[in-house]
C-alpha cells in the first residue's frame, strides 16, 4: 500500500514537476532510456515503448504502434494484444480512427476519446472497439522520420473503463512517443547506414565478379569486353536468373560449364 502510494504521488507530480525527487516513474522512464540506448532495431524500439506504455501508463488495458508506410499505408509492427491490431485495422480500412488521426501530417499531436460508446467521430471503430469492451482511447503522434518524407505514425493506448486517460496520462504518453520517436530515427540512421554499406559491397562484389566472367568468356570464345557481357545478359535472361549469379557461376565453375552461344 505504501508503494502503491508512492507510486500515485510520483506520477501526481510528474506531470506538474513538482516533485523533484525520484520516484517509481521516473525511475521507469530512467530504465526506458537505458533500453532504447541498447536497442539495435526498429522492432526492438518499438517493443520496448510499449511495454513502457503498458507499465506507466494508468488504466493502459491494450497498447499498440501505428505507421505510415512509404506507400502511403498503415500498419500495426507491434501491440500487447491481437485485438489492438484488429482495432487499427479497423481504421486503417476506414480511413478515419485515433490511430489514423494521430499520425496525420495535420495532427495536434494527441487524439483522445473519453467514451467510444457515444463516439461521433469514426462510428466504425467506435462500435468495434466497444464490442470488445474498450470504452476509452488515447493515440500521440509518433515521428520516426526526421527527414522528408517524414512517415509518421502513433502510440495507441486502449482503456476499457470510460474516462480513463486524463492530462497526467497524456504527458506521459508524450514523453513516451517522444522517446519512442528519437530511437526510432537513431536506429532507423544506424540501419540505413548499414543497408547502404551492404549495397555497395554488394555492388563491387557483383562488378567484380562479372568482370571475372567477361575475361573467361573473352578468352574462352575470343570476344569483346561488350560481346561478352552480351552474352552474360543473354544467358541470364534465357535462365531467368539474376546476372550476377550467372556470372558468379562461371566465375567459380567455369571448367565445367560450357556457355549456349
Amino acid at each position: 500500500m505504501a508503494d502503491e502510494r508512492a507510486w500515485q504521488c510520483d506520477k501526481a507530480g510528474f506531470g506538474s514537476r513538482t516533485n523533484e525527487s525520484a520516484g517509481p516513474l521516473s525511475e521507469q522512464f530512467v530504465e526506458l532510456t537505458r533500453l532504447l540506448l541498447a536497442a539495435s532495431t526498429p522492432a526492438q524500439v518499438l517493443q520496448q515503448v510499449v511495454d513502457a506504455a503498458y507499465r506507466v501508463v494508468p488504466c493502459a488495458d491494450l497498447v499498440s504502434v501505428t505507421l505510415r508506410a512509404p506507400d502511403g499505408t498503415f500498419h500495426t509492427p507491434v501491440a500487447t494484444g491481437e485485438v489492438a491490431s484488429e482495432l487499427d485495422e479497423v481504421q486503417y480500412r476506414a480511413g478515419t480512427g485515433p490511430c489514423v488521426d494521430a499520425a496525420d501530417t495535420g495532427s495536434p499531436g494527441h487524439v483522445r476519446s473519453d467514451d467510444l460508446t457515444t463516439e461521433r467521430r469514426w462510428p466504425e471503430f467506435a462500435q468495434a472497439t466497444v464490442k470488445h469492451g474498450f470504452t476509452s482511447i488515447l493515440s500521440t503522434v509518433l515521428v520516426p522520420h526526421p527527414e522528408p518524407p517524414r512517415l509518421s505514425g502513433a502510440l495507441n493506448i486502449y482503456g476499457r473503463r470510460l474516462g480513463a486517460f486524463d492530462a497526467t496520462a497524456q504527458d506521459t504518453a508524450l514523453l513516451l512517443a517522444t522517446h519512442g520517436s528519437l530511437a526510432l530515427a537513431s536506429t532507423q540512421a544506424v540501419n540505413r547506414a548499414e543497408l547502404e554499406a551492404n549495397h555497395l559491397r554488394r555492388a563491387f562484389e557483383s562488378r567484380d565478379v562479372i568482370g571475372q566472367a567477361k575475361g573467361i568468356l573473352m578468352q574462352r570464345r575470343g570476344l569483346s569486353a561488350d560481346e561478352a557481357f552480351d552474352l552474360l545478359r543473354r544467358t541470364s535472361q534465357d535462365l531467368n536468373v539474376k546476372l550476377a549469379e550467372v556470372a558468379h557461376t562461371l566465375a567459380t565453375r567455369h571448367t565445367e560449364l560450357e556457355m549456349p552461344d
